[in-house]
């Protein structure tokens, strides 16, 4: 008499299974789309806060890096601070602050609010890269599909950094800046509301027995992750190098408030459809050759920004922004399959720390060369760098290959 009740137990858990996917995937998503689309915001109203406040583009590369800065030093205790207070209240925290400091730059009179706005915020979204894609991976571990729901993550991102900044140059056209810029702190707001109600409450628990019940096939590799991570952290530099100079290139090319804005947006299309495209290709041909793809594409196209006209560059900036930001999906994807046992939640975060840490950095450096060389030269010293990345992916490559 107890059979057929008994038999009936699996599919109701694979329907919650199947909601949790669903709702954590989602949740994780929006997140990633409006915490990256704040976050590359800055490169927007960088031109206007130099003209506001009379600053080098030293001082430019430190407001940038202020924000990243904060976000990659805080990304391991975020972690750790998840453990004690659980994934949900983190990631709605941090949202929230990340609005909350939109709200004070809105308002902010002089350069010392400003920087700390920026430090507020890039504390707030310190919680989003390591706690959404674990939540992410966690939920789809037991069920299968970390790497496509991965992709489907990092491609929101995308989505947000083209929605965002874009809708921000369009709105400067008819309100002020610090008008624009409040609004978009309500939005953080707002966001922080929408994932306190989304993400499902038995998240934490699902997710820890999925951890458990799926064991890893392999040890990982502690020195293919070491070359991962520092492939990663030379193209987030790169990447946010030429973010923070791309709209004085433009400028200096003739381009307005709203032109900068539209080829942000061009770019961050083209970044997001990239995301998918080389994480197919990446399936396809293997990590190494995409790599190799994307990176020699990307330092090429830097350099050809420098010579061509406005109207080329903006010709270029989809297929150089699909090279740009590709590369970033094949690698996220790469540190599950190097990441120890039991150890991948920390190798995000160290991922993610390593990666965003270089991109603060690198404004600031830039910054300097721009100073004293200009702009251009400043962008084809990037592009050179780059080509660092192609030897570092063979042993990456290598390193999978035992892992």
């Amino acid at each position: 008499m107890s059979h057929p009740r008994a038999a009936s137990v699996p599919p109701a858990a694979d329907l919650d299974d199947t909601s949790l996917r669903r709702r954590s995937l989602l949740a994780a998503c929006g997140a990633h789309a409006v915490h990256d689309g704040l976050t590359d915001l800055i490169y927007v109203l960088l031109p206007i806060w130099q003209t506001q406040f009379a600053i080098s583009y030293a001082m430019v590369g430190l407001l940038r890096s202020a924000y990243s800065g904060m976000m990659a030093g805080f990304q391991l205790l975020a972690s750790r601070l998840a453990r004690r207070w659980g994934r949900t209240r983190m990631l709605v925290g941090g949202t929230a602050l990340a609005g909350v400091a939109y709200l004070i730059a809105g308002q902010a009179g002089g350069l010392t609010a400003l920087l700390v706005a920026l430090l507020l915020g890039g504390l707030g979204a310190s919680t989003q890269h390591p706690l959404a894609s674990s939540m992410v991976t966690d939920s789809h571990e037991a069920g299968g599909g970390v790497k496509q729901a991965l992709a489907q993550y990092n491609f929101a991102g995308d989505i947000g950094k083209t929605l965002i900044p874009g809708l921000v140059g369009l709105l400067l056209v008819v309100l002020s800046w610090q008008t624009s810029v409040t609004l978009m702190g309500l939005l953080g707001l707002a966001a922080a509301a929408l994932l306190w109600w989304l993400i499902p409450a038995q998240h934490r628990t699902l997710a820890q027995q999925h951890a458990q019940a799926a064991a890893a096939p392999h040890a990982g590799s502690a020195s293919g992750l070491r070359a991962l991570l520092l492939t990663g952290t030379l193209d987030s530099a790169v990447r946010m190098g030429f973010l923070t100079f791309l709209p004085f290139l433009l400028k200096s090319k003739g381009a307005g408030t709203a032109g900068i804005g539209m080829a942000l947006s061009l770019l961050f299309v083209g970044g997001a459809f990239g995301k998918l495209f080389c994480g197919y290709l990446g399936a396809r041909i293997g990590m190494m050759k995409t790599v190799w793809i994307t990176e020699s594409l990307t330092s090429l196209l830097i350099v050809a920004t420098v010579w061509l006209p406005q109207a080329g560059v903006l010709a270029v900036l989809p297929l150089l922004g699909l090279a740009l930001n590709g590369t970033s999906s094949v690698l996220y994807g790469t540190v599950p399959e190097l990441a120890a046992p039991g150890k991948r939640e920390q190798a995000f975060a160290l991922f993610y720390t390593g990666t965003i840490g270089g991109g603060a950095l690198s404004p600031v450096l830039f910054g300097r060369l721009g100073d004293v060389a200009g702009v251009p030269a400043a962008l084809v010293a990037l592009a050179a760098i780059l080509l660092l990345t192609l030897p570092l992916a063979w042993r990456v490559n290598r390193a999978l290959a035992h892992a």
